[in-house]
């Protein structure tokens, strides 16, 4: 079944990294929000980069937006073959516009993209982005191969490069 993305990205004028995601899973389609599956690890992870409390989609929403944190999804519409959010579900992808996200979000300076569907939406759909694209590890609970531990450290180049600009 086709599926359209069911929220709008959230940035602003203050975001200064864009996050994407390759698109929400069935818990993110059901809480209206990003990374919203109990097991993902995305927000336990900025809660430790930022030593702070993100208990609901209220915080987390004003936390990703006053850090400079814009949040969104590679594919705008795609095909779930099954009722699995895992990405290797996923096909006939439709990309989402991320050159016009970014020219009206200008002070966005650097892409980081949880996973290489994500990654491999945004850099074969659009070649040549004008900021530099980042892979980081998957926070998905489908990608185990990797400890919290390692992908906390991986996702320090995110804080890394909030703190540069």
């Amino acid at each position: 079944m086709r599926l359209e993305h069911p929220f709008d990205p959230i940035a602003d004028d203050r975001s200064r990294v864009l996050v994407l995601g390759s698109f929400p899973s069935i818990a993110s389609f059901e809480a209206d929000f990003y990374y919203a599956h109990p097991r993902n690890q995305f927000w336990p992870i900025m809660e430790q980069l930022f030593e702070v409390a993100l208990p609901d989609k209220t915080a987390r929403r004003a936390f990703a937006l006053e850090q400079g944190i814009a949040l969104w999804d590679s594919y705008a519409s795609l095909v779930r073959s099954e009722n699995n959010s895992s990405d290797a579900n996923l096909s006939e992808l439709i990309p989402n516009d991320i050159p016009a996200l970014l020219a009206a979000h200008p002070a966005i300076r650097h892409i980081f993209c949880t996973g290489r569907k994500a990654y491999d939406g945004c850099v074969k759909a659009f070649p040549g982005l004008p900021v530099p694209c980042t892979l980081l590890p998957s926070t998905s609970p489908a990608y185990a191969a990797m400890r919290f531990d390692a992908k906390l450290e991986a996702y320090r180049q995110l804080k890394a490069v909030l703190d540069a600009v």
